[in-house]
């Protein structure tokens, strides 16, 4: 009897949980040209399997997610290439398990429990590893992928160094990319006399002064002008250092804290006198609401003059982006990498984003997310694939060639030695409670200007403590695996 209310209670907890997001959405059929549609076929008959031998094809694999990037929901939208190749080669298609954000591990972990396993998760922010491969959500991919193949090659060393536990790979990696970026509004950059930061970063003059000096003429909270926004700025602008406060040792292969940085602490130094000074965006005083409630609020009017956020801030309907970052068909919106340490290496540095595929432990159809992998690797390769995408971004977000340009510069300091790997939640709870949300987010507290020394002294202790228990969870893990 306390088996079956067991499992009664846990199928009650599954369907909470995965029940628990926005209401279904209509797909809507958005389609290429026959001209780029045939393209993509035909370059994908030169890469990829046959899809009479491919194992795995004329599948449904089940993703679960609290978003979809697969399918269209808008006219509006771009074609996900590496889907449509999954869907028209292959005869592939994605049910999407919607989940809300902030219970997705719960959600997932519940699901894997109760044998009722999705196929596959999202891998882009690395905050899964190693703790909850540890801890068994997700299983090995090497059965599935080859990493010697040419088609994976390119993201091998990245997988083998940071997402690996116990000769095991954890993540089907298929592109690595960059986290944030500087976006700002060319015309109000104009209407203030300041030097474009696009030019600057050309020619190498783009460093935290010139971003300083830019935040301090610029903000009056009287007028409600603050220079700075966006949820990440502080950890973005502490990574530009070149670190984070808990680093991956490769040689030991265990985690290391990083709090006697003199980088990290040049680094809270700028944001103390930044918060000091009031050019940040106080949205601790707002209730923890961003201004209008938007990505991007006030830069279209001149009340914010950097905007921290991702390049998916632009890729939105045109309409959207114009009405809060700016006319994008007069060439208003422009981003650059964070600024660097003046005095650093010399190097620009950048927050890492991968794109990458999880292996639910109990996945159904592992075979068919292989597959669907690989077809998002391939257009991340294919020149034709490439092309087609950024003449999408052209055509239906109205990037500039500038824009683009600069994406390819960023993206060439993501696979850089350049780039700076944040683990998240995947040092555990506790670990990512004090060494990123209490100490790499010296702005975005509702605390006051607060020095390095402050925050050191506060939170060395505890992170030495859970560094030493994460450090031993991993050496018990590679033990038990023999």
């Amino acid at each position: 009897m306390k088996k079956i209310l067991a499992l009664v209670l846990v199928l009650v907890l599954v369907f909470a949980l995965v029940g628990c997001g926005n209401k279904k959405r209509e797909i809507v059929q958005v389609t290429l040209s026959t001209e780029d549609s045939e393209a993509i076929l035909a370059a994908a008959g030169i890469t990829l399997p046959d899809a009479a031998d491919a194992v795995g094809a004329n599948s449904v694999i089940k993703w679960y997610a609290w978003y979809d990037p697969f399918h269209n929901y808008s006219e509006t939208e771009v074609v996900n290439t590496g889907f449509f190749t999954f869907t028209e080669k292959y005869g592939g298609e994605v049910e999407w398990l919607e989940c809300v954000w902030d219970q997705r591990y719960d959600g997932l972990a519940t699901l894997v429990l109760a044998g009722t396993s999705p196929d596959f998760f999202p891998g882009d922010d690395i905050d899964y590893f190693p703790t909850y491969a540890i801890k068994g959500v997700y299983q090995p991919v090497d059965d599935y992928i080859d990493y010697d193949d040419p088609l994976w090659v390119g993201t091998k060393n990245f997988v083998d160094t940071y997402l690996s536990l116990a000769g095991k790979r954890y993540a089907m990696v298929y592109e690595l990319k960059f986290d944030d970026v500087c976006a700002y509004n060319r015309r109000v950059m104009d209407e203030w006399g300041f030097d474009d930061p696009a030019e600057l970063y050309a020619n190498d003059e783009w460093t935290w002064d010139e971003f300083y000096d830019m935040c301090l003429d610029f903000s009056d909270p009287d007028e409600d002008r603050y220079a700075l926004d966006g949820w990440y700025y502080d950890t973005s602008l502490m990574e530009m250092s070149g670190g984070t406060t808990v680093m991956y040792n490769k040689e030991t292969g265990l985690y290391e804290a990083n709090l006697d940085s003199p980088g990290l602490e040049r680094a809270a130094e700028l944001i103390y006198n930044l918060k000091k000074n009031e050019c940040i965006y106080p949205v601790w005083n707002k209730g923890w609401v961003i201004r209008n409630d938007v990505e991007g609020g006030g830069v279209k009017e001149g009340l914010c003059l950097f905007y921290v956020v991702g390049t998916w801030g632009f890729t939105a309907p045109v309409e959207e982006v114009n009405a809060v970052w700016g006319d994008i068909t007069q060439n208003e919106i422009m981003f650059v990498p964070l600024p660097r340490d003046p005095n650093g290496d010399g190097n620009y540095y950048i927050g890492s984003k991968i794109t990458a595929f999880l292996l639910v432990n109990g996945a159904q159809n592992p075979e068919g997310v292989a597959l669907f992998a690989a077809c998002e690797r391939f257009k991340i390769l294919d020149p034709t694939v490439i092309s087609i995408d950024r003449k999408q971004l052209v055509e239906k977000y109205y990037w500039t060639e500038e824009m683009l340009d600069m994406y390819d510069h960023c993206m060439e300091l993501s696979a850089s030695e350049n780039t700076v790997l944040n683990y998240g939640h995947g040092l555990g709870d506790q670990l990512y409670d004090i060494a990123i949300e209490k100490t790499m987010t010296l702005g975005r507290s509702g605390l006051g200007a607060q020095t390095w020394a402050q925050v050191r002294e506060a939170n060395q202790e505890s992170i030495l403590f859970y560094v030493d228990e994460l450090n031993a969870n991993v050496k018990e893990f590679v033990d038990s695996q023999g």
